[in-house]
């Protein structure tokens, strides 16, 4: 289940703060905004001829085009997420700490979500590749970090967390685990890849089944003389049901990780650590679906090939080689088919990583630098958004094009496309997904006043109901002027995530305003005040609070946490 489906948000009565004030009032029904504009958002990422992260860049550097129509970059932003945002126990108006008082939290905003591809590895690239990554992440981990560890197996699975412990004792479990147990990973002369099993059954491609006849007469020929055309057939056509069975199984691990990152606040992003696999033309549909999703949901995913440096079978040997003798069963049309199967993985790992805004890292044996570069979070990050012309909603897919003015050496990372709306999409939908999208960022906005003030009171042993109270400055909203009365709708949001990241709850209100000019000069005061409440148990959260108007479409965020002992 998509995380985010969780996010029900409902409509609940008003507080009593709200409720006396008769031009002020609380529906339980979806708010009808004013869709906003298209705007945009696209993060690139600029590095140097060493791979380092440029951050002094301008507006001006950059050229943007959409489906080949250069676009007008409206906003413009230099993030530097090595900086991690910090929050308060209480928003608003606090006191000073204390001397030798705890340091206040540090929210987790960049989730990393390791996925190996213990279905397509071989015994020596796992334990290299799970050394690696053991390493790097004792190094690196940074406290706004939260790391997952996946497998496309889905035998092992570690949900996001920082605890370095849990982490390295769930990479010490990772091992191959083929679904077939060795058909394709070089175990018995039966093993045929499924690369070379699709060039025979799909393909009718004589020439591998050629290739695939010596080599299995190469191999059994101390107790089996004569092999037949029926019996190298069978072994293909049984190959490429395990094959499809293990890409089928690859492609909907990676969707599931997409879905369950999404769900996730600040900057996401996915490693796939893999030898590569083969994805034939008829499983396409699969893998752009893996790859729609992430560009929707803004989840950027790297790709690592843990083969390092591909050497020939006359120089090294691989599962398909036996160890004695480092050449190949069957000759040179072997050779020619292996050379090609290691290259039929390569385009799954490029498009993976190319069209949602990643890196592929490939053709180098430091498995460590690697994950280094692909699980890191950039020191500068570009915000390039832009209001396409004319855009019409119709889901279509729309290329983008990111370049430098002038290079000068610099290298440009970031996604290929977006998805325009679709048609038919409710102006009540559009605002709650508008909103849904500011409760799981980070970003602060500052449109309209806001402070937040949490308190809880305990319901048993363990749980408690959380007061979540916002004030509101309301007098500088953009009303719409109507019968006498001044009137705008404010949603206001109130979600709770774990210190992990984990989305727990949320509760919604809708504040209608009809207010007269008397009231809007002289009887607010310093703002209203609404509450949400949630049920929770004892524990540490983060607690996020959007309010969203209709009339002006303006905005505001604030993020604080709370400790439920």
């Amino acid at each position: 289940m998509h995380f985010r489906n969780l996010f029900t948000l409902l409509l609940l009565v008003a507080a009593p703060a709200v409720a006396q004030q008769p031009e002020i009032e609380t529906k339980e029904a979806p708010a009808t905004f004013t869709s906003r504009v298209n705007l945009v958002p696209v993060t690139v990422v600029v590095r140097d001829r060493d791979g380092h992260a440029v951050g002094n860049l301008t507006k001006g550097d950059f050229r943007l085009l959409d489906n080949g129509k250069p676009q007008v970059i409206a906003r413009f932003s230099i993030e530097k997420p090595s900086a991690p945002a910090v929050v308060e126990k209480e928003a608003g108006d606090l006191e000073p700490p204390a001397a030798g008082a705890a340091a206040p939290p540090v929210l987790a905003d960049h989730f990393v979500a390791y996925l190996f591809d213990d279905l397509h590895i071989t015994f020596e690239d796992m334990v290299r590749t799970r050394d690696a990554a053991t390493r790097v992440i004792a190094a690196s981990m940074q406290p706004a970090d939260r790391a997952a560890i996946f497998t496309t197996s889905g035998h092992i699975m570690l949900e996001f967390t920082n605890d370095q412990a849990k982490l390295r004792e769930t990479l010490a479990r990772l091992r191959p685990a083929p679904i077939n147990g060795g058909l394709g990973h070089g175990l018995d002369c039966r093993d045929m890849s499924y690369f070379l099993a699709d060039q025979i059954v799909n393909l009718n491609n004589t020439q591998a089944f050629q290739a695939a006849m010596a080599q299995y007469q190469a191999c059994t020929k101390a107790i089996n003389a004569t092999v037949t055309g029926a019996e190298i057939f069978s072994i293909a056509q049984f190959a490429l049901t395990q094959g499809e069975q293990e890409t089928r199984q690859a492609t909907n691990i990676l969707l599931q990780v997409v879905r369950r990152i999404s769900g996730m606040p600040g900057q996401r992003s996915i490693v796939l650590a893999s030898p590569g696999f083969f994805v034939p033309y008829g499983g396409q549909q699969d893998l752009t679906e893996v790859i729609n999703r992430a560009i929707r949901e803004n989840v950027v995913v790297s790709t690592l090939d843990v083969r390092g440096v591909w050497m020939p079978p006359a120089i090294g040997a691989t599962s398909s080689f036996d160890a004695a003798n480092p050449r190949p069963r069957g000759g040179g049309m072997a050779i020619t088919y292996l050379q090609e199967e290691a290259e039929a993985g390569d385009p799954v790992m490029e498009d993976l990583a190319h069209a949602t805004g990643g890196e592929w890292f490939h053709g180098n044996n430091n498995v460590g630098e690697g994950f280094r570069r692909l699980a890191a979070a950039p020191e500068f990050i570009y915000v390039l958004a832009f209001t396409p012309e004319n855009l019409a909603s119709d889901g279509k897919y729309h290329q983008l094009q990111i370049a430098l003015r002038d290079p000068k050496g610099l290298t440009l990372q970031a996604r290929k496309g977006y998805y325009a709306p679709k048609r038919g999409a409710s102006p009540v939908d559009q605002a709650k997904q508008e909103i849904e999208d500011e409760v799981f960022s980070r970003d602060v906005v500052r449109d309209i006043p806001l402070a937040v003030h949490t308190q809880f009171f305990r319901s048993g042993d363990a749980g408690a109901t959380l007061s979540v109270v916002s004030q509101l400055d309301i007098r500088f909203l953009h009303y719409r002027k109507a019968e006498g009365r001044n009137h705008d709708t404010v949603t206001i949001v109130a979600a709770v995530f774990d210190r992990s990241g984990n989305y727990i709850a949320a509760d919604e209100k809708l504040l209608t305003l009809k207010l007269r000019d008397e009231t809007l000069e002289n009887k607010l005061g310093p703002g209203v005040k609404v509450k949400c409440s949630l049920n929770v148990k004892a524990g540490s959260y983060v607690v996020r609070v959007v309010a969203r108007e209709s009339e002006g479409r303006m905005l505001a965020t604030e993020t604080t946490a709370v400790d439920i002992p």
